[in-house]
């Protein structure tokens, strides 16, 4: 808000003097900024800004008297290298016979002091020119500046691109990185040879990812450079799923308990990495060391990785092994031999060099004899001192980073000057393909030919704008080492260019890493440990993403890559493995042979049916005895050939399951026991008329159960069930069928019934008959002793129908094998229950008592003669 109210009021100024200028026909400059600067003449004068100083020192203000103009303090060597270098490469292009040939190029560079009200001066001044009185109200002739080479920072140069791109005046910035610059429509004139904030981003969240850093700190600085860039590194984080641990901003006042709480912070966190965006660190790196803060890792922008103040050996303990991020270094031929040769000037436009030769050599230039400064004599500087003798940053140009980009900002300027000038009239780019004109040189027609900028640098690097005016990205990777003298030195260890669309590749060589941890390893910094396979996120409330606890996956759930976010249910016939972490077959559970189980019940039906065979070797050896013969000895082995079908029919319910197994296992069952109750519901039949027949008024009862229609009887019967087995078979016939509705981790090998209501008629039919059977015995339960059999009956069907109905219950409520179990223990409980019943009477008259196997004992006329 101060800064447009700033602007404002030194607008209105020039128009309060409009007037005056049209009656004079001269334009008047209405007053000087204080700067210090550097100044060579020129045919045409590139403008530069450069932040030599680290500090502004403000006058207080009285308001009574016009204030002093602020100083700046603590002079840069290494920014001051850079201005020289855009002198340098100013006079390399004037020597260039190919390059704007017969054009002489000049310089006017400022120092801002890191001051976005210096920087604002100085490119008014730049912009207006310096001097006193211009009379061509046509303004005919080349601006006062052609281009301006800055503002290194994006405050400033936010500000001044908001103001000179009103008038298109191209300005080429050399470490300007705030992504809000590529905006075209707010800087239409704004180009850069450092590459956005945007790729610088993407570049460290690459390392980050690298070394699987998910959980970070954040520091930045109070202005547009650090809220944009960390406003981007979050986007970016959030976009591969990790997180800031916190976010401090670092004031620009640098207040001492605004630093310490900072640090405290940073000290507190379980983050190990940190990642700082600013413009000026120094004091949070002061506190840092009175702290005592080490173990942790710092991720350096390109605003300081390369910075010598925090290179010396008090800051190794706590800064060493930093990685950063670093614009490309290149090499300049000849521009050390041109740093050496520097001398200073009584010109007052080039004051800068004079203070940079009283702070190089620790003298003064005063009138000729020694200065006292405080308790400090300083000889008097005479201007040939020699430099070689100096080891500075100023003259180390092994690692020249933001003093190339200055470099090749200067030739990007001069090469599109030298397109311009190459342009034939009636094929120029502007209005009735006309060209520009050199006398008459409008900003906006060079901004044109900038756009368009494509060349290569002696070092082999390619320069050219992309339609925002941002450079091609590419960055080094720094590695900050302890040197052989205890002071710090940087190394680069990798290399970071664009990829496809808007990746970034990042190459690296981790064996060159210095890690300043006592494992010698990189560090981990993490919220939460990795959930290994097996188990998934669980998110922490209240906490990002990246603080999370790992449950295991549930039953017949998998997930098989780390920190997995959900587990996956596995197919049907499929199960999760113990570990959970990948799904396998289920295992396919039937009765079998093998199992215990099966074993039991497969000896209980080969029992049933040795017994049954047994019984029939014993009548068929006695068939010609009494107790044989009565009641039809035919149906009695029709019997035991029926149970004797029960007993084998429980062999095709146990073992796997197979189409023919599933089609017969019911069919023989229902047969066999049809077979069975109906040759006991005709003994029944007999029993009752044979007692009618004794009685006068019964003696032709017999006629109508006679043996053959006996037989008959038996065989209508079955042939009913065969029929309802031969319908069910032929429309909906059992088929063996994989299920898991009963144990979900196991897949349950069974047969499908097919036809419930074929099911259901077969069990309804014996069922009937069972009951019509029970009914007719149960009535002739009285009969007198020598027709007993009817009392054998009654039990034996009293046994039968129990078993069957506690069959149904059981049988629905019993899971997967064990219903087939329950079915086969019915079968063979109610065979045992009819062949006990029925046959273990009579065997045990034929083989213990034979005596009683006479037919007079039978009839019961032993006892009657007695």
């Amino acid at each position: 808000m101060w800064m447009t109210l700033y602007i404002t009021l030194y607008l209105s100024f020039n128009c309060i003097s409009a007037d005056s200028v049209l009656r004079s026909g001269t334009c008047q400059l209405q007053g000087r900024f204080k700067l210090n600067g550097m100044y060579q003449d020129g045919d045409f004068i590139l403008g530069g800004l450069f932040h030599v100083h680290f500090f502004t020192v403000f006058p207080e203000l009285s308001f009574k008297t016009e204030p002093e103009p602020p100083h700046c303090e603590k002079f840069n060597v290494e920014i001051f290298q850079q201005a020289q270098t855009m002198a340098f490469a100013v006079n390399e292009i004037n020597k260039n016979q190919n390059l704007l040939p017969n054009v002489t190029l000049g310089y006017h560079l400022y120092d801002n002091c890191v001051r976005l009200e210096m920087a604002f001066r100085a490119a008014i001044s730049l912009a207006s020119g310096t001097e006193e009185s211009f009379s061509s109200l046509n303004c005919t002739g080349p601006p006062p500046v052609i281009g301006i080479v800055g503002d290194p920072s994006s405050t400033p140069s936010i500000a001044i691109s908001n103001v000179l791109g009103l008038f298109r005046v191209p300005i080429v910035s050399h470490y300007a990185t705030c992504s809000c610059l590529s905006d075209r429509k707010k800087h239409p004139s704004f180009f850069r040879t450092i590459p956005s904030d945007a790729f610088q981003v993407r570049a460290m969240v690459q390392i980050l990812r690298h070394f699987g850093w998910t959980w970070v700190g954040l520091v930045y600085s109070d202005d547009d450079y650090g809220i944009y860039a960390a406003q981007l590194f979050q986007q970016e984080m959030q976009l591969f799923g990790f997180c800031v641990a916190f976010s401090e901003k670092i004031p620009n006042d640098n207040n001492h308990r605004d630093i310490q709480r900072i640090t405290r912070v940073i000290h507190a966190s379980t983050a190990r990495v940190v990642v700082v965006f600013p413009t000026f660190l120094l004091p949070l790196m002061e506190e840092v060391v009175l702290q005592n803060m080490t173990g942790k890792q710092w991720i350096a922008s390109e605003a300081w990785s390369t910075s010598s103040v925090y290179h010396t050996p008090r800051f190794l303990p706590f800064l060493g092994g930093t990685l950063g991020i670093a614009i490309r270094r290149g090499e300049i031929e000849g521009l050390h031999d041109f740093l050496l040769h520097l001398r200073p000037s009584n010109d007052p436009r080039n004051n800068i060099v004079r203070i940079f030769w009283e702070k190089m050599f620790s003298c003064s230039f005063g009138n000729g004899r020694r200065v006292i400064d405080g308790e400090k004599v300083k000889n008097v500087c005479t201007g040939q001192e020699d430099l070689s003798t100096t080891n500075t940053p100023y003259t180390d140009v092994s690692e020249l980073r933001p003093a190339y980009n200055v470099y090749k900002a200067v030739y990007a300027l001069a090469h599109a000057l030298h397109d311009l000038m190459q342009c034939e009239e009636g094929r120029g780019p502007f209005s009735g393909n006309s060209c520009a004109d050199i006398i008459n040189l409008k900003p906006w027609q060079l901004v044109h030919y900038l756009q368009k900028v494509n060349f290569t640098t002696g070092f082999g690097d390619q320069v050219s704008f992309d339609k925002n005016g941002d450079a091609l990205p590419i960055y080094d990777v720094l590695n900050w080492q302890p040197s052989s003298d205890g002071s710090i030195r940087t190394y680069t260890v990798g290399v970071v260019n664009k990829g496809p669309a808007t990746e970034m590749v990042l190459t690296l060589d981790e064996d060159a890493i210095y890690w300043n941890f006592e494992t010698k390893k990189h560090p981990r910094s993490v919220c939460s440990e990795s959930c290994p396979p097996g188990t998934r996120q669980a998110r922490r409330k209240g906490l990002p993403v990246c603080c999370f606890d790992c449950l295991p996956c549930g039953d017949g759930e998998i997930s098989n890559t780390t920190d997995a976010i959900e587990c996956t249910v596995c197919p049907d016939e499929f199960w999760s493995n113990p570990d959970k972490d990948q799904c396998v077959p289920k295992a396919v559970e039937f009765l079998s042979y093998e199992e215990p189980l099966g074993i039991s019940l497969t000896t209980a039906s080969l029992l049933g049916t040795c017994i049954c065979t047994l019984v029939m070797v014993v009548f068929a050896h006695h068939r010609n005895t009494p107790i044989v013969r009565a009641n039809n000895s035919e149906l009695s082995f029709l019997l035991l050939l029926s149970l004797k079908m029960c007993f084998l029919c429980v062999l095709l319910f146990i073992g796997q399951p197979q189409l023919w197994t599933c089609q017969l296992r019911h069919a023989v069952f229902g047969i066999s026991f049809v077979l069975c109750i109906s040759s006991i519901l005709v003994k029944t039949m007999v029993v009752i008329a044979v007692f009618k027949s004794s009685r006068p008024e019964g003696k032709g009862a017999m006629k109508w159960f006679g043996a053959t229609q006996q037989r008959c009887t038996v065989l209508v019967l079955t042939a009913l069930q065969v029929v309802i087995c031969a319908v069910w078979l032929s429309t909906a016939s059992p088929t063996p069928h994989k299920s898991n509705q009963y144990i979900r981790s196991k897949m349950v090998y069974e047969c499908a019934i097919g036809s419930v209501a074929g099911f259901s008629m077969l069990l309804g039919y014996i069922g009937l008959l069972a009951a019509v059977s029970f009914l007719l015995a149960f009535l002739a339960r009285n009969l007198p002793d020598n027709f007993n059999e009817a009392k054998f009956i009654t039990f034996s069907m009293l046994i039968f129908c129990a078993v069957w109905i506690a069959f149904v219950p059981a049988y629905v409520s019993s899971p997967g094998k064990y219903a087939v179990a329950v079915e086969i223990f019915a079968i063979l409980a109610s065979s045992f229950g009819l062949l006990v019943s029925i046959f273990a009477p009579k065997c045990y008259i034929i083989l213990l008592h034979p005596e009683r196997n006479t037919k007079n004992a039978i009839m019961g006329r032993e006892t009657q003669n007695k």
